[in-house]
């Protein structure tokens, strides 16, 4: 087993993999016009310590046995997810141009069955956790160490099928799943805080027996031990990181737009956003 192999040497840092991972995110949204890139710019630190401080994988073998699984419950997400899959190595920067194209691996919601590295075709939401919770059982039956981690939204959380998810990964003891969730208080009808009555997180899933850690999730250092953290924990219980972020996080001009679900960007905004991430690249 090994990490990925860095694409500018095994010391790139995990500041400069998000910043990466912005970037080709912004690269993809700008040849649709359009994309969850809101999500993608906020997850970018999320996802830059799972794959590159957290994470076991082969980028030439995405499909090996001993491999931590990745799962994207919020199918919309997949631009988020292609932007970390093409800085692992794991597709080719040179497919950026065909986001969101006919025939293209990188259909605009994540499918399986198109893409190298996407584990599920993720939404109808609230399906994501549930599929992990029988992934991993399934791993700890053939005894395969692997972790699955399963990224899901705050929204996903006013969904019945995630608590019966929750409930069982708690009766099967399945330490070797990881939930991360990405809070950024939007789904598409408005704040999810807004949308069902709710108590703080973590008190919520460590009632139902989960090791539950709140972190910032645009903390590089912080969600680098929250990651660490959940992996090392003995309790023979699953583990979840609430990840609170800023949806179009790097980009301040859109950071203060009113947040939407759907953020639109105008056609000069998307070079006006590269040049703001290009002048301040991360070592």
């Amino acid at each position: 087993m090994h990490k990925a192999t860095a694409k500018s040497g095994s010391n790139v840092s995990l500041a400069r993999r998000a910043w990466a991972i912005r970037r080709n995110a912004l690269l993809m949204g700008e040849v649709q016009g359009q994309g969850y890139i809101g999500q993608a710019l906020g997850v970018a630190d999320v996802l830059a310590v799972s794959y590159f401080h957290a994470m076991t994988y082969r980028p030439d073998d995405p499909e090996w046995e001993g491999r931590d699984r990745f799962l994207l419950s919020i199918g919309h997400y997949a631009i988020a997810l292609y932007a970390a899959l093409i800085e692992a190595d794991i597709l080719p920067d040179a497919e950026i141009g065909t986001y969101g194209m006919d025939d293209s691996r990188m259909p605009m919601s994540g499918m399986a069955a198109y893409t190298p590295g996407m584990e599920i075709t993720g939404g109808s939401l609230g399906h994501g956790l549930g599929i992990a919770v029988g992934m991993a059982l399934g791993l700890k039956r053939k005894k395969n160490p692997a972790f699955v981690y399963n990224m899901l939204s705050d929204g996903e959380l006013g969904e019945g099928s995630t608590w019966e998810a929750v409930m069982s990964a708690v009766q099967w003891k399945l330490d070797n799943l990881i939930a991360i969730v990405d809070f950024n208080d939007q789904q598409a009808d408005g704040k999810s805080t807004a949308a069902l009555a709710q108590v703080p997180e973590i008190r919520r899933w460590a009632a139902f027996g989960w090791f539950a850690q709140e972190v910032d999730g645009n903390d590089i250092d912080a969600l680098v031990a929250a990651f660490d953290a959940a992996r090392t924990h003995t309790g023979a219980q699953p583990r979840v990181i609430i990840c609170n972020t800023t949806m179009c996080k790097g980009i301040p001009f859109l950071e203060q737009r009113e947040i939407t679900h759907f953020v639109r960007v105008e056609p000069e905004e998307w070079a006006r956003a590269l040049d703001i991430l290009d002048a301040e690249i991360p070592q």
